[in-house]
């Protein structure tokens, strides 16, 4: 079984977010980048295939070289290969599109993206990619089992969970239940450097036209101060919840 992962090189939660150009583009300066944690869930469900099934896994992320760090991470963490497709990522047409044509150049038989990604969370590539490659696709997916060609696979939704049965090739958009934060894979020293003798591809961009473009970014307006108010004083609660917070 071929099986793609696609990465996605995102800022680290703990950094701090600001904007240039009139508030149009992120500003990268002293930004610590990490593999999307959706992505990475999905990269150690495909490892567990590889050790369990004998699948090869590839690792895929549109973007400039400065992805190399973080798709270098994912093959130390196990995949057998890395592709980056030589492109700025646009807006999620433009990314899937490129996926599309790894995915149909390279015969995959599953393919496992990140439900969303946690700088845009738009959610739409997987869905896209599924369509542009003819493959049926998974959404919010929290189990999958492969036997031969038949998949059966766990999603959530509104309430509850559904179980589906599917065949091969099939595109997923994965998310935590993959599997759990204890079972990620940390890079350990044989790991970091067999990556640095793994095949890194790159591959110039297929024509496609970005069809969203970002005109602002706006950070959340700060959190007020607190105010505290005597457990007796109840007359004074209600009044600021009335006339101030204006949620009674």
């Amino acid at each position: 079984m071929k099986i793609l992962v696609c990465i996605s090189h995102v800022p680290d939660t703990t950094a701090k977010i600001n904007f240039t150009n009139g508030d149009t583009e992120f500003d990268t300066n002293g930004v610590q980048f990490v593999i999307n944690p959706n992505d990475e869930f999905g990269l150690t469900r495909a490892i567990w295939f590889k050790e369990q099934a004998g699948a090869t896994v590839t690792v895929v992320n549109v973007g400039g070289p400065d992805a190399e760090a973080t798709l270098r991470k994912a093959l130390a963490i196990g995949a057998d290969e890395a592709i980056r497709v030589n492109a700025t990522p646009t807006d999620g047409f433009f990314v899937a599109k490129q996926l599309a044509e790894v995915v149909k150049t390279g015969g995959y038989d599953l393919v496992i993206a990140g439900k969303e990604s946690l700088d845009y969370n738009g959610g739409m590539v997987p869905g896209m990619l599924a369509g542009l490659a003819g493959y049926d696709f998974v959404n919010g997916c929290i189990k999958i089992d492969v036997n031969g060609s038949d998949v059966t696979a766990v999603r959530e939704i509104d309430g509850g969970k559904e179980t589906l049965s599917t065949k091969l090739p099939l595109v997923i958009a994965g998310q935590k239940g993959l599997v759990e934060e204890k079972d990620l894979r940390i890079p350990n020293m044989r790991g970091i450097m067999q990556a640095r003798t793994k095949a890194l591809t790159i591959l110039e961009p297929v024509a496609a036209n970005a069809t969203t473009k970002a005109v602002k970014f706006e950070k959340p307006a700060p959190k007020q101060a607190v105010k505290l108010i005597s457990h007796d004083n109840l007359d004074e609660l209600v009044s600021l919840l009335h006339n101030e917070a204006k949620v009674i």
